[in-house]
């Protein structure tokens, strides 16, 4: 598994992925892109633009964990993974 990452001016941090070796998933993309950070407002704005048209793997909302996480397969065909970190206290 190969993997980047980038904390723009924004704070966030910008992952990609290959697919791992071993027994196929069932995805219609060989990579998948992960976007997190801790901006809520800015990061749904980010999501609501990916999810118009997307295949919706997993609503964004709050996990048990306490962060809030999306997946989603764009238009595209891209898969893409949307984390919103909580602060911590």
């Amino acid at each position: 598994m190969n993997t980047f990452g980038d904390y723009g001016p924004a704070g966030f941090t910008l992952m990609g992925s290959d697919s791992p070796e071993g027994p196929a998933a069932d995805v219609h993309s060989s990579i998948s892109v992960s976007l997190s950070g801790d901006d809520e407002e800015e990061l749904r704005g980010y999501w609501d633009k990916l999810a118009e048209g997307a295949t919706i793997t997993l609503p964004l909302d709050k996990q048990v964990l306490g962060d809030t996480f999306g997946m989603c397969t764009d238009r595209f065909g891209t898969a893409w993974l949307v984390n919103i970190t909580q602060p911590a206290d």
